[in-house]
């Protein structure tokens, strides 16, 4: 609701994002800390897992100055993918939206922008971490997954976050313009002219970008990120197995007791002594 309102608003309603982005960056930060307590409570990871969290959002974050943006090269996407492929959806939610809150501060990219970010790119980490298969696939086919999600989750950015901004946007052409009051059809199909026309030559090239690292070091990373994480749990209760009974007697033969300070008596086999 927070990204399309606009299409659902009367040509006499005031546009304006000023107003209901920090009501939205107000609701993120109990949501967030809703997500981390939820977590936390259902795999048992503890502060290590947290102090991890960080660590990746601060990563993160500095990675997107990089590439600024510049022609779509904005290579926070690879790690934002492979971390919540291997911290779960919900961590992965609150990495994503914690390293942009951290990388807009930053870069000064601050404005009434950072709330729709900061969801957008919760998004793309959850959505990694909702990809099936978490326990058991491994190796080529786990990369060509992600390299595949996160092309796609790359453009999907592109697109929510074109729906946040092009309502606002004036002076644009009659073909791609947001023209309150239209049907919702009307403003979809130049919504998406609107997207072919401008965005596209970005979010293509950032897809690019997240496929080719995703691909050439996502395999180390996942590995590393793993054992980071399997390091982190460490208040995991610890189970034993009982131990086994010890055999008394050889096979065969039955056992035979042995008065308190007697010498114990070769076995009937001649292979050994039997205890007490």
């Amino acid at each position: 609701m927070a990204f399309g309102w606009p299409l659902l608003a009367t040509s006499a309603s005031g546009l304006a994002h000023s107003a209901d982005a920090p009501w939205l960056f107000a609701a993120l930060l109990p949501m967030l800390l809703a997500v981390v307590v939820a977590t936390i409570g259902d795999s048992g990871l503890d502060a290590k897992a947290i102090a991890m969290l960080g660590v990746l959002a601060a990563a993160g974050a500095a990675l997107r100055p990089l590439g600024a943006g510049t022609a779509g090269i904005e290579p926070m996407f690879f790690l934002m993918v492979l971390a919540g492929r291997v911290l779960g959806p919900g961590f992965g939610f609150v990495l994503g939206s914690v390293a942009m809150f951290a990388s807009a501060l930053l870069t000064g990219g601050v404005g009434p922008w950072m709330p729709f970010q900061m969801l957008s790119m919760g998004w793309v980490s959850m959505g990694a971490g909702l990809l099936p298969g978490p326990d058991r696939l491994r190796g080529r086919r786990e990369l060509a997954l992600l390299a595949g999600y996160g092309a796609v989750a790359a453009v999907g950015y592109g697109l929510v976050m074109n729906l946040q901004g092009w309502p606002y946007i004036a002076g644009l052409a009659s073909g791609v313009s947001f023209v309150p009051g239209d049907p919702l059809a009307d403003n979809l199909a130049r919504y998406l002219a609107y997207c072919l026309a401008t965005s596209l030559g970005w979010d293509l090239p950032r897809a690019a970008v997240t496929v080719i690292l995703t691909l050439t070091v996502g395999g180390p990373l996942l590995k590393a990120l793993r054992r980071a994480t399997r390091r982190a749990a460490f208040d995991a209760a610890a189970e034993f197995d009982a131990p086994a009974e010890r055999t008394t007697a050889t096979e065969g033969a039955s056992p035979t007791a042995v008065p308190d300070g007697a010498a114990p008596r070769p076995a009937p086999d001649g292979g050994g002594t039997r205890g007490a």
